[in-house]
């Protein structure tokens, strides 16, 4: 029988959340957007080819694509209400 899975306060906080989001378009959304979000922040390449014709491994280069991502995520945790 396999171990079972530990959760920080922060992860469980995170997944209650989603969990009590009652099924709308909406709670499809948030899901799709922090799919898309773990995905970017387990892996962070830029999709940008670079003159070698290799994605650049560095999101903190200071290419436009990077720039986007990190800008929209710190301008989303600014706008975001603190509890």
């Amino acid at each position: 029988m396999s171990e079972p899975i530990r959760l920080t306060a922060s992860e469980l906080r995170m997944i209650t959340t989603l969990r009590d989001m009652p099924e709308s378009p909406l709670r499809t959304r948030v899901e799709r957007l922090l799919d898309d979000l773990l995905a970017f922040a387990r892996n962070p390449r830029c999709h940008e080819l670079q003159a070698d014709g290799v994605p650049c491994a560095d999101p903190g280069s200071d290419c436009d694509q990077c720039r986007v991502v990190l800008d929209m995520l710190e301008a989303i945790g600014k706008r975001l209400p603190r509890e």
